[in-house]
């Protein structure tokens, strides 16, 4: 069994920005020998949070209303008291979503459907560079 450990850095506006991170996750897989395994994701911060989508306009508005529906800012919460920093409604969010998930590997390749993208969704107030952490684990060629 091998392991890849790697970064991906990215930069966000903030706010419910709703990235695709597929092409970057494409690239560390490509520097792996893995024929089958695991790849495990995880972005570091707790206003930040990892998924999949049908990757198109509508639906990333869609996704973005949900959250505004969900977990709306202009409510008050309870974190925002001891750090001011009023972001309750990020964490909330991040919380729903997750930090982290896990991809098959069969074949040589990442096991998606036809239509789905990782996403990275970041909820907090402003923009931000934000690390995801890719592990590869598995059989080599």
């Amino acid at each position: 069994m091998d392991l890849l450990t790697d970064i991906i850095n990215v930069k966000t506006e903030g706010n419910t920005d709703i990235l695709n991170i597929t092409p970057e996750i494409e690239k560390v897989f490509a520097k792996a020998n893995i024929t089958e395994g695991i790849m495990h994701l995880f972005v570091i911060g707790s206003t930040a949070g990892l998924t999949t989508i049908e990757y198109e306009p509508g639906l990333v508005e869609d996704l973005r209303n949900y959250f505004k529906r969900t977990a709306p800012e202009d409510i008050d919460y309870k974190h925002h008291e001891r750090w001011h920093d009023n972001n309750g409604h990020s964490h909330i969010r991040a919380t729903i979503v997750k930090q982290s998930f896990s991809l098959p590997i069969f074949n040589k390749k990442i096991i998606l459907g036809t239509w789905q993208q990782v996403i990275l969704v970041d909820f907090d107030t402003r923009p931000r560079s934000r690390e995801i952490v890719v592990q590869i684990f598995g059989k080599t060629a």
